[in-house]
């Protein structure tokens, strides 16, 4: 079904902290843990070049946002049966931006996620066309308190690409529960570009558990990996500091049949 463009664009889905019914079959699951969320707000046009076609930046009060997302992916594998040995587990950082699709459906659009396996980055790029990169990566909880920090590290191991990053935060013990958080992490689905289509790739999980966290150190460079660095750069041309920084135990996750972002869950395209 494609839009005509003399009809106006379809109502974006209202923000939900419940996922929406997913049709069967659901074929993967994972859980994501200790997974500290820092984001910058930015101009939409500023990210909108980025986005796979079709797909335009979703918006709360004027602004989209840029992400840096980092936490250790667990129980990996597929909804039937049991989980990967060595490769159901593993680090992550992804930058990633808000999307909505000609249905106006939500969802977030990952200009790269990294991670400490090669196998991983394999599988994923050529299975769902997305933007994996390998990365020497380690994650150190501390003493493993719920507000012990916890430090992040990652350094490209791509040839040709040259980036690394440094996150260190400290979950507090207060809740976040407001209409921001709500529109960063009530994402039930991702829109990835394959064969020259734009997809949308459906989840389902519990809603977030988020907490307040400070940001003790961050220098990083995957954001501006990504053709980002001026969107979130001060006056001077520097980073500047993120706008909003949350931290969450974590959530379990599973992933459905990838359909075209034009066509409607439930719909069939013409």
């Amino acid at each position: 079904m494609v839009r005509d463009p003399a009809q106006p664009e379809p109502a974006t889905e209202p923000v939900s902290g419940t996922a929406p019914a997913m049709a069967s079959p659901r074929l993967l699951r994972q859980q994501w843990r200790d997974v500290t969320f820092v984001h910058w707000a930015v101009r939409p046009e500023q990210v909108a070049p980025l986005l796979p076609r079709g797909i335009r930046p979703d918006v709360l009060d004027g602004c989209t946002y840029v992400g840096l997302v980092l936490f250790r992916m667990v129980g990996s594998g597929f909804t039937r049966g049991p989980v990967l040995p060595w490769l159901g587990a593993f680090l992550e950082t992804n930058v990633r931006l808000y999307s909505v699709d000609a249905t106006g459906r939500r969802g977030v659009v990952f200009l790269s996620l990294d991670t400490d396996r090669a196998a991983v980055v394999a599988a994923a790029r050529i299975g769902f066309a997305l933007p994996y990169r390998w990365a020497r990566m380690r994650f150190d909880a501390g003493d493993g308190s719920a507000t012990a920090p916890r430090t992040y590290t990652a350094r490209l191991r791509r040839p040709g690409v040259q980036a690394c990053s440094r996150v260190v935060v400290r979950p507090r013990e207060e809740i976040l529960d407001g209409p921001l958080e709500s529109f960063l992490t009530s994402r039930w689905g991702l829109h990835t570009t394959r064969l020259g289509r734009t997809w949308h790739l459906p989840n389902t999980h519990e809603s977030w558990p988020l907490r307040r966290a400070d940001l003790l150190e961050i220098d990083d460079g995957l954001v501006s990996s990504v053709g980002l660095g001026s969107a979130i750069a001060d006056g001077a041309g520097d980073p500047r500091p993120p706008d909003h920084v949350a931290f969450s135990d974590g959530v379990s996750a599973e992933f459905g049949r990838p359909g075209l972002a034009d066509t409607p869950r439930g719909g069939t395209r013409r």
